[in-house]
């Protein structure tokens, strides 16, 4: 039994961060139905190429669709017409939260906040995922991941001191920002069962993006530091750690401990750098950096950076730089079961990253729906029959 298993999620979702959240939801045991317009293709994100599964024709081909909507039902409904409205209420009878990723506007145009839902069932959680809050003056902006870096400082902080401003190569903000709104989702169904009332509950892309900037924030906030680009990704306080030379490429070493200072000049055959008084501590460390980074990729080139990780497992903190390519091969991943297979309605089988928590039970496995591939299921367990269901696509409703 998962940890999630009786909950209901009706997901009004599109693109990225939000089915991304309600991802891990579903992969948790929760019963997620995306609910999409029937009338413009339903979740964007199900045309979003270059790569697609076989030919590319089924409603559910996209790999980028179909990496974040693992476990998913899908019900096609417009919202935007009373019978799509009246089938919706009676859904929230029997759900513990609705989500949306929409903008900030949005929602309650659509009726999807609690002052409308919770009068149908006052234990409803309503958590919203928008660019920058559903109120304020950014509340009809469009915003996306790229935006919320340049915004928010991410650019200032990656890439080379002499680079041009550079944004982190991953949607990060749109990741976390669509797990910070299952956590919250959770955290409010938790209070709703316990106290019977739900919630309006936000969380938005700006905002998390913002707080991710975390301690170099408070540091500028404080003392002015403005925190810019280090040099071979370095941190910046803590020496060495960064990324050194090795015989066939780069290997990051991150000393984030003083004992592990020592360690690695033992490891590379240098004890006497471990007890120089110039290189003691952090401090001193920090103070001589480019001096220290010197001398260790002399010392790293004598081996390869595959024999310098055997050399350091368990002793010293140490990971091979690799691309994305090279990270899938990577047999900590290939042989660990990190990669999950999953069956395409097709037929035709296809490979994502497995859920990255563990219950005790494997990550369910069902590939993310065809539009509407649940529709008829989810209609008769209403009460609607066939007659009504073939009204109700004749006149766009679903």
């Amino acid at each position: 039994m998962l940890p999630l298993d009786g909950i209901r999620v009706l997901s009004v979702e599109q693109y990225g961060a939000g089915p991304w959240g309600t991802q891990y939801l579903a992969d948790l045991g929760a019963e997620v139905i995306k609910i999409e317009n029937p009338n413009d293709g339903g979740d964007m994100g199900r045309s979003v190429g270059p790569y697609f599964i076989d030919d590319g024709s089924s409603t559910s081909s996209s790999l980028f669709f179909q990496s974040i909507n693992r476990n998913k039902r899908s019900l096609t409904l417009d919202l935007g017409q009373p019978e799509g409205q009246a089938i919706l209420h009676e859904l929230i009878k029997s759900a513990d939260a609705i989500t949306c990723n929409l903008r900030g506007d949005v929602p309650a145009k659509l009726g999807l906040t609690y002052e409308t839902l919770g009068a149908i069932n006052p234990r409803i959680v309503c958590a919203f995922l928008s660019a920058y809050g559903r109120e304020g003056p950014r509340q009809k902006w469009p915003g996306y991941d790229y935006l919320m870096q340049a915004e928010a400082g991410y650019f200032g902080v990656t890439g080379e001191p002499d680079g041009n401003p550079t944004r982190m190569g991953l949607s990060i903000v749109d990741l976390m920002t669509g797990l910070c709104m299952a956590y919250a989702a959770v955290s409010a169904i938790l209070s709703a069962r316990a106290t019977g009332k739900g919630r309006d509950i936000d969380v938005n892309l700006f905002d998390l993006a913002l707080s991710n900037v975390s301690y170099p924030a408070t540091w500028y906030l404080n003392t002015g530091h403005n925190q810019g680009r280090e040099a071979r990704s370095g941190h910046p306080s803590l020496t060495p750690c960064a990324q050194y030379k090795t015989k066939d490429g780069w290997i990051f070493i991150m000393c984030n401990k003083e004992k592990f200072w020592p360690a690695l000049c033992d490891a590379v055959g240098r004890p006497a750098w471990g007890a120089d008084p110039r290189y003691a501590t952090f401090k001193d460390r920090l103070a001589h950096r480019t001096e220290i980074q010197d001398l260790l990729d002399e010392a790293l080139s004598a081996k390869t950076t595959k024999e310098w990780l055997e050399e350091f497992a368990g002793i010293v903190p140490a990971a091979p730089i690799l691309d994305v390519g090279q990270a899938m091969e990577n047999p900590f991943v290939t042989e660990n079961g990190k990669i999950q297979t999953l069956r395409h309605q097709n037929g035709t089988e296809f490979r994502v990253l497995d859920a990255p928590f563990d219950t005790g039970e494997p990550t369910p496995a069902r590939p993310g729906p065809e539009l509407g591939e649940d529709t008829d299921s989810v209609l008769q367990a209403l009460g609607y029959d066939d007659a009504a269901i073939a009204t109700l696509r004749t006149k766009k409703i679903i």
